[in-house]
This record gives C-alpha cells, structure tokens and sequence, in this order.
C-alpha cells in the first residue's frame, strides 16, 4: 500500500508540472493584451471599434476589429449601465464566474511553490531510504529473506555432512539459546565457511535461511565498496543496525574476501576504502559495543589472504571447512540433482560417482545437466547411462571438435602418442589406472588419454610421482619408437613431468637433496595471487636442484623407452585400434597389451571421426595431493 501511495504522488507531481509548462508555453505565445483605462475603452466602444468582449468580475478583455489585438481594462465596481451600452454598439459579450477561474489562477499561482516543496520531500526522504534510490549511498543493500520465499534446506545439500552438523548446531542456538547458556556458554558471532569454488558454501547459507525461523540478511562483499569515500564504512553500520533490531538473526556475506583483505597491503595505504570498511567490520563484530543475537555466516575461498584480525576467536569463532566430497559424498549430491529428472533403469548412480573423482557439487550439477540436454537433444523421455558417459567425456575431456580436419599421417602421429601413453600407464602399478583413449580432438587437444583412480586419494607417494612422470614421458617415447621423429605433442607433456619433477625437489622433499623446502613463494595479498619466488639457496644449490630435476624427468623417460620397446607389439594392437574405432575404453587397452582379439564395436556415433594427435589427462595438485582436474583445458598436444 505505502508504494502504490508514493506511485500516485509521483505521477501526480508529473502531472502537475506537464500542465504548469503547458500553461507557461501557451501564454508565451499568446500576444500580450494592450492595457488601457476604463475611460479610453468606453470611448472604443462608442467608436464602434470593439469587436467582442470577456467580463470576469471587474477585470475586462476585449478584441479589436481592426487588427484582432486585444485589450484589458478594469471597470468600476458599480457601473450597470455597461452592459447596455455593448449591447447597443453591437459588441459579442460573454460573462464569466469569478469563482472556477480565481480557483484555478490560484492553484496556477501556487504551483511552483508546490513542485519545490515536494520535490524538497521527495529528496529528504530517498536520502532517508535504502535499497537502490537516489543518494542513498550509505545504506546497507543487504536483502531480507522472508518466509514465504521458496526455502532451500539441509535437505538439498549433500556430501558434507560435516558442516551440516556444524552449521545446524548455530540453528540451535538461535532456537534454544537458554538450552546453551545456563551452561555458561554464548553463542557463536561468526562462522567462516572456508572451501574450493563450487563445493556449496552458498548453499549451506541459503539451507541455513531455510531452516532458520529468524530474519536473515545476505550480501555480496563487493556491495560495500563504492566510488564514494566512507560509503563502505556506512553501509556495515546501517547493516549491523538493522540486524539489531532484528535480532536475533543471521547475516551473511558471501565473497568477504573482497574488504576482508589483510591491511597495509596494496596501493592505498592507510586511508584505503577498502581498509576503512574493515575497520568497520571489525569493529561492529567485536568491539566497545556488543551485538547480541546477531550472527554473522561469511563465505570465502581465499582465507590465506583474510586479515588476521578478522579471524580470531570472538569475531569468527568457527571456520567451518567445505571440502570437496567423497565418493559417497558425490553419489548423495547425485542423487539430490537428478531427483527431478526422469532417468532409465540402467543409470547407477554409485557408478558415476566412482567415475568423477575430484568433481565437487557444481561440477556434479554441471553433468547431470549436460546429460539431460544431450538425452532431449535426441528426443528421449528419460535419461540413460549412456547420456551420463557421453556427459562426462564432456565434461572432463572437452567437446568434440569433428569438424576439424586432420590428415591421415597427422591421425597415425596421434594414435601411436595415445598408444604410448595408455600402454605406460597400464602397465605401471603405481599408475592410475588407464579409464579412456581417444583420438577424437576434443577442447584444445587433439587426443586424450585419461586415467581414473580407483579410488579418492588424499596424498600422493614418490612411487607415484615417479609413474606419471614415466607416463607423460610415454608419448615422447612413442613418436620417436614408432615414427622416428620428435613432434611438438608433447609439449604438454614435457611441461607436467618437469612441474611435477621440480615439486618434487623443491617442496616435497623427494630428492638426494633431501627434505628441504626451496624456493619461498612472494605473495602480493593485494593482488590475491603469488606473483614471484624468491631464491633462498646458493647457485651451486640451483644447479644441484637442475640436475636433480633432470635425474627424474630422465628416469622416467628410460623407464618408458623400456616398457615401450618390450611391449612394442601391444603399442602397434592399440594404435591400430585407436585408427579403426577411435576411442577404447580401460577394459579393451588391457585386453589388447595381453594379445588378446577385441569384440565387435558396438555403433556408436561418437565413434565416427577423423581427427588426431593428444595428450594425457592434465593433473592438478590439491592440498593433499594431486588430483584429476575435472575441467582440464589441455594445450595443443
């Protein structure tokens, strides 16, 4: 109702100043009329040179008949005989009211003074409002979540049950705070959801407003930066004030990391927006005043570069960390994506769970959508396996690129690289093992060779390490075996094994150099990124990680000319397979490296191409190991 009200005095307004330039217009052109004295008009009218006439009150307006000018005269009060006397010289008389046009004078008179003090109101007030209004620079943009809004709850979140319990004990407090402080305990002021982008963080917020029956705030981090200085600092009391009188609540912020940077850093120095802003923020949470029943949930994927102020215990007292899920993890965040979704007896879910390690909840989301759209695209009701597997080639390896041309021998270069690479890869125990070959271009590379654990690993061996150096090295190996030249597909592979190599060395301590760390890493917190890495050893050092380095690119390199070249005829059974069918599966590479007769390909239109050359699966290290990356953007091969 209050908005349907400021509507009709805004249209109001509009319609009042129209009607005011339309009057000020049409007396602009009208010509001004002549005034005389009473006595020169009646003289015009015995003369026979007054045409009409207008009567208002005492006020007179005639026109001339000569020219059609006009005259205004004022008449005496008391003078009846007037009108007998326009009558007798012929002259068209017309008699007015003096009230409808004095009103309307009146309100013409007035309106400008009207417009100004309403426009004076309307000011006064949007500088009083929030939201998005004019000069309301100061006030908080925080969006109040109400209860009749569509709820998401712990229902809809899987696969970290962890932070569920953590975050389902705040509602708790909120609910039943005298179940917790007739113990001597307070409720929590912060919680910091801390994890890898995709893995749920603002999902859990949005469950918690969900479950929660208390008023809930959110905003972005980057919503109390503005152009205007102090604008920052403002908006995180105007949004600390309403989360006061709302009490008790939650307020989240997700992205805090956008004013939550460590201070002293960067380019602005001490009068920095950004580090007025934190001051604020830390201020409100923890300072002279207190703010009870006001909690405050914020989201971040970046804690390393949060000030340390803002994280200690009374500010955010819990940091609540959202990892990436497990293999049963991702079967329930599976399960929760395809409940809408119509699928085939054939889809198992356990499976496809087995198949995405590393994949967190928006890369799970990601491919159950891609599955539905590959099934609609070919006009099916249901959604079947193979629609998944289709999906996940996607989605991990890239899109087919069948357009493209390649030329036989460019076709035969690909086959025996991939050929090289599955062939290590199977035979190698410490190696994952080999999931898929293709030589069907897909994304940036123009063959894959992509390997699946077993199982979700959380930490990674010398032994392992030393396997995939020997299995990036494989197609190096392969082409100059089979083909007798070098080629620029290994490029990639080259750059893994000496990154990974030179980790080795440098930070896990896997040389004879022993286990030192080298190398300290410069990080520009104001830039969010490490930019430089300062050299803390000697030269003669440096020269012994090179050769340390090297030793293991170079061993991994022997231990692939070794297996190629005792296994060579299983390398030319899988290139020639790779030519006929373009892609194998794990199960028919390990068939082929024991000799034995592949069955009849089974029609597949993702198996009728004639594209070429590759790479192995690119490799990213997490904080406990290396893992496979689920969205690899892989260089030319």
């Amino acid at each position: 109702m209050n908005s349907n009200v400021k509507s009709v005095i805004f249209w109001a307004v509009i319609i009042c100043v129209v009607a005011l330039i339309f009057v000020v217009v049409r007396k602009g052109n009208n010509k001004a009329d002549a005034q005389v004295t009473f006595s020169d008009f009646m003289k015009q009218v015995e003369d026979n040179r007054i045409k009409s006439v207008q009567i208002t009150g005492t006020d007179v307006r005639g026109i001339y008949r000569e020219d059609g000018s006009g005259l205004k005269t004022v008449i005496p009060a008391n003078y009846p005989a007037l009108f007998d006397v326009l009558q007798k010289k012929g002259v068209n008389t017309e008699v007015k009211e003096t009230g409808s046009n004095g009103i309307l004078s009146l309100v013409f008179q007035m309106a400008p003074f009207i417009l100004l003090l309403g426009f004076w109101i309307f000011m006064m007030r949007q500088m009083q409002s929030g939201g998005n209004k004019a000069l309301s620079f100061g006030k908080s943009r925080a969006r109040l979540h109400s209860s009749q809004q569509k709820k998401v709850t712990f229902k809809d979140v899987a696969g970290v049950e962890e932070a569920k319990e953590e975050l389902q004990e705040i509602i708790e407090f909120l609910r039943e705070p005298q179940k917790f402080q007739k113990l001597g305990g307070r409720i929590p002021k912060g919680v910091l959801l801390v994890g890898s982008p995709g893995t749920g963080k603002t999902l859990l917020a949005r469950a918690i407003a969900g479950e929660a029956n208390v008023p809930f705030f959110s905003i972005s981090g980057s919503d109390f930066v503005e152009m205007f200085v102090g604008v920052g600092a403002s908006r995180v009391r105007d949004l600390f004030e309403q989360g006061k009188k709302n009490a008790p609540c939650i307020i989240f912020i997700d992205e805090i990391d956008a004013v939550g940077r460590h201070r002293g850093a960067g380019l602005g120095g001490g009068h920095d927006e950004r580090e007025q802003t934190l001051n604020q923020l830390l201020v409100e949470m923890d300072g002279f005043e207190s703010n009870e029943g006001v909690i405050l949930v914020a989201a971040t994927n970046r804690p390393d570069v949060l000030d340390p102020a803002l994280l200690r215990p009374g500010r955010f007292d819990r940091r609540v960390v959202v990892g990436r899920p497990d293999v049963k993890g991702r079967e329930q965040i599976l399960k929760v994506h395809t409940k809408k979704i119509p699928l085939s007896d054939d889809v198992e879910l356990s499976v496809i769970a087995r198949g995405c390690p590393g994949f967190a909840g928006a890369d799970l989301a990601n491919l159950v959508n891609e599955a539905a759209l590959i099934a609609a695209r070919q006009n099916r009701k249901v959604v079947s396996m193979v629609d998944f597997e289709v999906a996940k080639d996607k989605v991990m390896m890239g899109v087919e690129r069948r357009s493209m041309f390649i030329t036989e021998e460019e076709k035969r270069h690909t086959a025996y690289h991939e050929a090289g690479h599955a062939l290590v890869g199977a035979l190698l125990p410490d190696s994952d093992p080999v999931h898929k070959v293709s030589i069907i271009p897909r994304g940036m590379a123009l063959g894959v060779t992509m390997y699946l654990p077993t199982q979700d690993r959380n930490d990674i061996n010398v032994l392992q390490c030393e396997a995939q150096i020997a299995t990036a090295m494989a197609g190096r190996v392969a082409d100059e075996t089979f083909l007798g030249l070098k080629t620029a597909g290994a490029s990639n592979d080259i750059e893994r094994a000496t990154d990974l190599a030179r980790r080795m060395v440098c930070e896990w301590g896997m040389s004879k150099l022993g286990p030192l760390s080298f190398g300290k890493k410069d990080e520009q917190i104001f830039l969010g990124r490490e930019i430089a890495q300062h050299r803390d050893y000697s030269e003669a050092t440096a020269i012994s990680i090179d050769g340390e380095v090297r030793g293991m690119v170079q061993q991994g390199y022997e231990t692939a000319t070794k297996l190629i070249t005792e296994n060579r005829e299983a390398v030319i059974r899988i290139a020639e397979a790779l030519l006929e069918r373009e892609i194998l599966d794990g199960n028919e590479v390990r068939m082929l490296i024991a000799g034995e007769s592949l069955p009849a390909a089974r029609p597949n239109s993702n198996n009728k191409s004639n594209n070429s050359d590759g790479q192995t699966q690119p490799v990213l290290r997490s904080e406990n190991g290396i893992r496979p990356n689920p969205n690899p953007n892989p260089s030319p091969a």
